[in-house]
């Protein structure tokens, strides 16, 4: 497709269930890419549909087919209301990311329920969507696939650090982009939360309010992933595995708030070089406690943008995603996720 002006629709899902992240977005390419976002909503889960997402990944075969049955509906319904409610015309595209439900790619697995073709039929538009999976089936770690988008909308910036479920970087190295997940954040500090009767920490208070615990501290600092090279990507099943049973040795969840807060602060400063320009966006971008605690550990220009682009700056990547997808450009990048090459990766479905 050769068009220069796109007008298109993202919706993103994320790991610390918030909710559902729709954009209406507006891309014009000339000598760079340029975008607008229109109109921005986030749907919140309600209480069943968060506890179901919560506990899919223990789900059986059959279980998770009718799981991705019933998402895939409630994923297109919230499209249209969107659509209805922005009395939005002319949508190029929806391009959606789906809700990771397994992400194991050393093991050629990953699932984002969501995406099933009936999802075209439902909103009634072209949907593209399911990125992931041909990048796994290439050898390559399915994530991150924000790089791209870093890389082409974000050029003013040493690095672009993404604190939603898990931090992620990205950023130029070598000509080449590099990108990779550090550590957990918000999948972690929204459960402590929570436990407090609030849905996360606002603005880290919780963990200001807490001391952090030296020996578990040590614990999660030694986790054998940190020193891993990348390519490499997390997911929830690791952070049961590994981060869980270390925070609950801790009594009281200020403390385990404040352990894993300084934790995160520590792990995302050593992936950081002093003085380097940070574009810092997701819901972690709020927790001034963080930002604060990892300012501390490094010296950083860390510009936190307008809200509308900390918020949605994930379903914006999966907008532009859809667009290099339907161009027939590369929008996943072998550097970033150990893929035999480049490609240009989403299924693309027709009502």
């Amino acid at each position: 497709m050769n068009h220069q002006y796109y007008n298109v629709i993202g919706v993103m899902s994320g790991t610390s269930l918030d909710g559902i992240d729709l954009a209406h977005i507006e891309f014009i390419k000339r000598d760079c890419w340029t975008f607008t976002i229109l109109e921005k909503q986030c749907i919140p889960y309600s209480a069943q549909w968060k506890a179901r997402l919560q506990e899919a990944v223990g789900l059986n075969k059959e279980a998770l087919q009718q799981l991705n049955v019933e998402y895939t509906a409630l994923l297109a319904a919230t499209c249209k209301d969107f659509v209805s409610k922005h009395k939005l015309q002319d949508i190029l595209a929806i391009c959606s990311h789906g809700h990771t439900i397994l992400h194991q790619p050393e093991q050629g697995i990953t699932l984002q329920i969501g995406n099933l073709p009936d999802i075209a039929r439902l909103t009634v538009h072209r949907v593209v969507c399911d990125f992931r999976i041909q990048d796994v089936k290439m050898g390559g770690q399915g994530a991150p696939l924000v790089p791209i988008g870093d890389r082409l909308l974000f050029p003013d910036f040493d690095y672009c650090l993404n604190l939603g479920g898990f931090a992620n970087l990205s950023f130029e190295q070598n000509g080449l982009r590099a990108a990779y997940d550090i550590c957990a954040v918000n999948v972690v500090l929204n459960h402590y939360a929570q436990l407090l009767n609030a849905d996360f920490d606002a603005g880290g208070a919780f963990a200001k309010a807490g001391s952090p615990q030296p020996q578990q501290l040590k614990q999660l600092n030694e986790l054998p992933y940190y020193s891993l090279q990348a390519p490499k990507s997390l997911g929830i099943e690791w952070v049961g595995e590994n981060v869980f049973p270390i925070l609950k040795s801790i009594d009281k969840p200020l403390d385990a708030l404040a352990t894993f807060t300084e934790h995160a602060a520590i792990q995302i400063a050593a992936n950081l070089t002093a003085g380097s320009r940070v574009l810092v966006t997701g819901g972690g971008a709020y927790n001034d406690f963080l930002i604060q605690r990892l300012k501390q550990h490094k010296e950083l220009s860390i510009t936190i943008p307008a809200a509308q682009l900390v918020e949605y700056k994930e379903a914006l990547i999966f907008a532009f995603l859809g667009i290099l997808r339907l161009r027939n450009e590369n929008n996943c990048l072998a550097s970033v996720t150990g893929a035999s090459r480049d490609h240009s990766s989403g299924e693309i479905y027709i009502p």
